[in-house]
């Protein structure tokens, strides 16, 4: 398949990555010519150097016959621009923007997408995919990461496992033994820096990031086991009233649980626009880094503080301030991922990384076949994968023992017509059914290949 990216950021450069280790044609776009030539020297792609939005450019680019074109630079504008020029003189046929602007994705302008007039398929919203990240992390705070599949019957959970986890040095298997009616399976352990796909008789330790997949009917349960018992959210403390934090403030404000949250903001028209937005969340004009503000907002008897500020390294301070000032819970927005590895030393609870929530969500647009869900694990390290079995899947008709799965691949559920299974290796997967995958990247296409699947756009 020939596709087009257009802008060599963070969020273009992953999904060249990725699309380009499925051995796909690859041209990467960007006016920042050392971008592009970084891109062509470490990845299988080809670069042209030029604004997107050209029609020449996109013509050396090779969009007389690319099939798909993402449109993923900083300007909404030119993304917008790109894909009308993509229609209108090259009939590409799939093409899918990134649009940051509000003023663009309000639901009464739908319609301004559609082919006759501005020809997009798929409009992505990194703040509002942000801000759902956010409300997930707000809905389980034990945990690092939180993901729902199979309509949302199952959750995949990130736990860092503490010296008081009760599943300690104990094989994976004889825990499997000793919770047998647990719908709960380790699917990814990160140790020392390293994420694998961990084997029946490893053992789990103290300090370990986990992956586990679970029922949403136990959740909870599965979070005690492995030492982090459900709290909930009564007080939120937001630092940041951009796009993000007012949507985050908006939806609590429509929750049936009623928690009631504080806005901080530092920009005062901004602090003011937000108010006049919000019915129930108290707003405060100042400076987030200030102790005097979080001490009048009540960060000391707060349950979590969400820092979600333009600025990675106030969103870290904020956040480091309001744990020290007796916060519960501090999750913190960075788009540095240089920065994360410095999260567990600051004590912030959790991070929300806009650049893997963007990627996630356009390769969910970018379907493998009968793959109806994609979600990328941390610093784009592994994938978890959503897809229907064919009849043509070297894995239909086996029991899972017999299916020859890579060693960075689990299956962490499947689904039977309307039961979602708890997997074991004599499980056997049949046309039709639905299987979660947890894979490590270097093997998503020995997965793909196993799924009988080519990429192909719905």
């Amino acid at each position: 398949m020939k596709i087009i990216i257009c802008g060599a950021g963070q969020v273009g450069w992953q999904i060249a990555r990725h699309l380009a280790s499925e051995r796909n044609d690859v041209t990467i776009i960007d006016n920042n010519a050392e971008l592009v030539r970084r891109a062509t020297d470490v990845l299988d792609v080809q670069g042209v150097t030029g604004f997107a939005s050209h029609p020449d450019v996109l013509d050396r680019a090779g969009a007389r016959d690319a099939d798909l074109i993402i449109a993923a630079t900083h300007s909404d504008e030119v993304n917008m621009v790109t894909c009308q020029v993509a229609h209108s003189v090259f009939q590409i046929s799939r093409k899918i923007a990134r649009l940051r602007s509000s003023a663009y994705l309000d639901a009464i302008y739908s319609d301004l997408y559609r082919t006759e007039h501005l020809p997009i398929d798929v409009v992505i919203s990194p703040e509002r995919e942000v801000a759902k990240a956010a409300l997930q992390r707000l809905s389980a705070p034990s945990t690092f990461d939180i993901e729902t599949f199979l309509g949302g019957r199952i959750q995949l959970l990130g736990i860092v496992l503490e010296d008081d986890c009760p599943a300690l040095n104990t094989p994976l298997r004889q825990l499997n033994e000793i919770f047998s009616s647990l719908r709960a399976i380790v699917a990814g352990v990160r140790r020392g820096g390293r994420l694998f796909a961990p084997e029946p008789g490893d053992q789990l330790f103290a300090d370990d990031q986990i992956y586990v997949f679970s029922h949403i009917e136990d959740v909870n349960r599965t979070l005690e086991i492995f030492g982090k018992p459900p709290q909930k959210q009564e007080r939120v403390v937001i630092i940041g009233a951009g796009n993000v934090g007012l949507s985050v403030a908006r939806t609590l404000e429509t929750r049936p649980d009623r928690i009631r949250a504080k806005l901080i903001e530092r920009d005062r028209e901004r602090a003011e626009f937000a108010a006049d937005r919000l019915e129930r969340t108290i707003v405060l004009n100042g400076d987030g880094l200030s102790a005097e503000l979080l001490d009048e907002a009540a960060v000391q008897t707060t349950d979590a503080v969400l820092a979600v500020t333009d600025d990675d390294k106030v969103n870290i301070l904020t956040s480091v301030r309001a744990k020290q000032a007796g916060a519960k819970m501090a999750i913190a927005l960075i788009n540095d991922p240089t920065l994360v590895p410095l999260m567990e030393a600051l004590d912030i609870d959790a991070y929300i990384n806009p650049r893997a929530t963007t990627v996630s969500t356009i390769l969910r647009h970018i379907r493998h076949g009968r793959v109806r869900d994609i979600y990328s694990v941390g610093d784009a390290e592994a994938e978890v994968m959503e897809a229907q079995v064919l009849s043509t899947s070297p894995m239909s008709g086996r029991a899972i023992r017999d299916i020859e799965f890579p060693e960075g691949v689990l299956i962490g559920a499947v689904q039977k017509g309307d039961k979602v299974l708890k997997p074991s290796s004599d499980t056997r997967v049949e046309e039709g059914d639905i299987v979660l995958i947890f894979a490590l990247t270097h093997d998503v296409p020995e997965v793909e290949r196993l799924l009988q699947v080519s990429i192909d756009f719905f």
